[in-house]
Parts: structure tokens; C-alpha cells; sequence
């Protein structure tokens, strides 16, 4: 008998998630804030929809999550009618979602107490490696349940990898985002300045790509930053709710972020200039 999964949160990400875990023979069970969403997975998908997340969540092997943020991961998994409310002892909940360490080790502590267990494991790719079921995913939680939940993760992820204790997943997500932040400063600075200097800029990205300033940015932004094309997915509103997440944690452990803390601020210029929903690569219009 196929393993029941319920899956609670259909956006950009989770919307194809469910898909791969489904066509892998799982059976799935969806919830989504918005019911037209869930209707239109089931409508492509098959599996079914449930009318909350507890409802969801009754009796299923495995629960994932991919939601917003903080708040959103503590209402459909600790709310009256979160996932916890009606999971079985012996299940394993899964988030998804880029949260803080401190919503990792909560949900984990109350997990525990009914019995089931939680991995924190956000996920990084962007929509295009959700729907090409090649995401990163990184793990904070105890190896036996992480072993048991693996082979289901490993319809939507190329690396799901164990990190540490719960929260370990949240942290390396951080460092994910921290990355990504200077990169893509460094790489719109460099384009706009091959701009300025009346250089092929596409010639440009296609010898430097061969070199040591070669990356999946480079690799996958590079032109289309230069084209000003925006619409790849990953929201300057994301990456700031993600980059403010890595700035709260730095605080509390000591790291100092001085370009982190920047870009931050630079994306909040992006923002006001209307590009809260361009992707990250978008940070080229500040210069």
C-alpha cells in the first residue's frame, strides 16, 4: 500500500511538490488558504482536497508544508486546525517553508509531545527546480525519522541532506541566502559596469563563465539581466523576508553580515521602486 501524504500550501513551490509525489504513487491529500488552488491541483493531479490542515493531516504517514513564513508555519502547525491537531503518533512532519530556526525548534518540541515527528527542511532550486523535481533540500532534525521521510523527499529533491539537530535545516538556508546576496550584487555591478564601458555585455558573460567568476547566477541570470527580464520566479519580497530571517539570527549568534545587511537595504530600494514582484536578479535596476 502506497504511503499517505498530505501536502498543505499550493503556491509556486508546492503546487508542482505535490505533483512529483503523486506521479511517484504516493497518495496525497492537498490543502491550500485558497480552495480554487487546491481544486485546480486535484483537477490536474487527481489524489484529493481537504477542507483545513488538520483535516488534511488526519491519519497520513507524512505531512509537508510550504507557507510563507513564521506566522503562517505556526497557524497550519500548531493552530486549532493545524496538522499537529489531528496527526497520528509515528508521523513525520516536514516543512518546507525558509522560516527561522526558533519556529524549527518550536513546531519540533510540540511535535514531540504528541508523539510525531518534525523535520525543518526548506528547500533551494527556485520554481524552475520544483517543477524539474531538482531541488536542494536542507534537513534539521533526528536521523531515523530523516531516513524514513527521505525516499519521499527525494521525488521533488536531487540532495536532501540531514544538516543537524532541528533547526540546522533553517540555518544552512541562511547561509544559502547569504551567498546569493553578495553574488548577486557582485554580478549586477559587474554587468552594469561592462554596460557603461560599451562592452558586449552577452560576449562578456560568455568568456567570464568559462573562468573563476563562473556561478548558477552567472550561469542562469546573467543575460536577462542584462535584457532587464525579471520574471524568474524567486520575489524581491521573499528574498527580503529571507535576507531579514538571516539578519535576526547574525544578531543573536555573533556572525557579522556587513554586505548581507546592505543588499538588504538594497533590495528595499528595488522595492519601492515598484519591484517587489521581480525576482532577485532584479537588483541591477538600483545601478
Amino acid at each position: 500500500m502506497s504511503a499517505k501524504v498530505a501536502f498543505i500550501g499550493l503556491g509556486v513551490m508546492g503546487f508542482p511538490m505535490a505533483g512529483h509525489l503523486k506521479a511517484k504513487g504516493y497518495d496525497v491529500t492537498v490543502y491550500n488558504r485558497t480552495a480554487a488552488k487546491a481544486d485546480e491541483w486535484v483537477k490536474k493531479h487527481g489524489g484529493k482536497s481537504a477542507p483545513t490542515p488538520a483535516a488534511a493531516a488526519k491519519d497520513q504517514d507524512f505531512v509537508m508544508l510550504m507557507v510563507g513564513n513564521d506566522n503562517d508555519v505556526e497557524q497550519v502547525a500548531l493552530g486549532a486546525d493545524g496538522a499537529l491537531a489531528s496527526m497520528k503518533k509515528g508521523a513525520i512532519l516536514i516543512d518546507h517553508t525558509t522560516a527561522s530556526a526558533d519556529i524549527a525548534r518550536k513546531v519540533f518540541a510540540e511535535a514531540k509531545k504528541k508523539g510525531v515527528d518534525f523535520i525543518d527542511a526548506p528547500v533551494s532550486g527556485g520554481q524552475a527546480g520544483a517543477e524539474n523535481g531538482k531541488l536542494t533540500v536542507m534537513c534539521g532534525g533526528e536521523k531515523a525519522p530523516f531516513d524514513r521521510a527521505k525516499p519521499a523527499m527525494d521525488c521533488y529533491g536531487r540532495a536532501v541532506t540531514l544538516m543537524g539537530a532541528s533547526g540546522a535545516g533553517q540555518l544552512t538556508k541562511m547561509v544559502n541566502q547569504i551567498c546569493i546576496a553578495g553574488l548577486v550584487q557582485g554580478l549586477s555591478e559587474g554587468i552594469a559596469f561592462a554596460e557603461k564601458a560599451g562592452l558586449d555585455a552577452d560576449l562578456v558573460l560568455d568568456v567570464i563563465s568559462k573562468g573563476a567568476a563562473q556561478s548558477w547566477q552567472m550561469e542562469n541570470r546573467g543575460k536577462t539581466m542584462h535584457q532587464r527580464k525579471f520574471d524568474f520566479g524567486f520575489a524581491v519580497d521573499w528574498m527580503r523576508k529571507d535576507l531579514g530571517i538571516c539578519l535576526d539570527e547574525a544578531k543573536r549568534n555573533g556572525a557579522s553580515l556587513p554586505v548581507t545587511a546592505l543588499v538588504d537595504q538594497f533590495y528595499g530600494d528595488v522595492q519601492k521602486a515598484g519591484g517587489k514582484r521581480w525576482d532577485t536578479s532584479s537588483l541591477i535596476t538600483r545601478l
